[in-house]
């Protein structure tokens, strides 16, 4: 079994790296809605929805996705309108989900599930190709951030773990994880500052503090993104989203915290550097 995750994770990332390299914005794009048609399929199976609704759904917001990047111009992150989406996204996580993990909301309508599952892949599919767009370095350099948060979350939960987190939802994750993961991200910060010239021209004095705060929040908001499709697989009462990738489950399962951060940083973005 650990093989089998090793050799998936180790294909994953070889053809994640080939592609946002050598990859323009718009080709790069293409994979990105097969993400975004997959990952919505797994949604619309979460929720117990038909088989022809999961196509369906699948179908719908691929196109909506394909729409959004090649019509409506989404592949700006500046935009306006792109960055009142990625406004949604961010509040949507930042707000409404800690309430509902807290809560342990249902959805029971399946109407409501499919538009929080199109809020869930969308905003993350044009954020993804918006950051890209902006900057190969500048998504790989949000990723490194998730991945480095779930790392340190795990490795410090199992080191000192003592306080769960949310026992009901994931019960292996503990505060003193988080706890972990905030500190190696701001320490990611530091060395992202250190190694960029771009970002050690802005981040001088109290600017660091605001660096600090975006590094915590990116953080806080990948750990809501874990334990938000967490919530959805118990109540769906399977272990994972999907059995596409050998030993590490579905699409979502890979993409958890990445839909809940990716959007947050873009607005971000449209904030600090793209905002009027």
């Amino acid at each position: 079994m650990l093989k089998e995750r090793i050799a998936t994770a180790v294909v994953l990332l070889a053809a994640f790296l080939s592609a946002l390299f050598l990859l323009p914005t718009r080709q790069f794009a293409i994979l990105v809605a097969v993400v975004v048609g997959m990952g919505a399929f797994e949604w619309a199976a979460l929720v117990k929805v038909s088989r022809v609704a999961r196509y369906a759904f699948s179908a719908v917001c691929a196109a909506l996705f394909g729409i959004g990047i090649w019509v409506v111009q989404a592949i700006d992150p500046s935009r306006p309108e792109v960055a009142a989406v990625h406004a949604v996204s961010a509040f949507f996580w930042l707000a409404l989900v800690p309430l509902w993990l807290g809560r342990g909301w249902q959805l029971r309508s399946p109407a409501i599930a499919l538009v929080v599952g199109a809020i869930v892949v969308l905003p993350a599919g044009f954020a993804i190709v918006g950051l890209h767009s902006i900057a190969p370095y500048a998504l790989l350099m949000v990723l490194l951030l998730v991945w480095i948060a779930d790392v340190a979350a795990y490795f410090a939960g199992r080191a000192f773990g003592r306080r769960k987190l949310a026992p009901a939802i994931s019960p292996g994750k503990t505060w003193e994880g988080v706890a972990g993961a905030m500190v190696a991200t701001i320490f990611y910060a530091i060395i992202c500052v250190m190694v960029s010239p771009q970002l050690s021209a802005i981040v001088k004095g109290g600017s660091w503090v605001l660096c600090f705060g975006v590094a915590a929040l990116l953080c806080a908001v990948s750990i809501v993104g874990d334990l938000f499709e967490s919530l959805m697989k118990r109540q769906a009462n399977v272990k994972d989203s999907g059995t596409l990738l050998p030993g590490h489950g579905g699409v979502l399962d890979r993409i958890d915290s990445v839909t809940s951060t990716l959007p947050t940083a873009a607005f971000l973005f449209f904030l600090i550097a793209g905002g009027p």
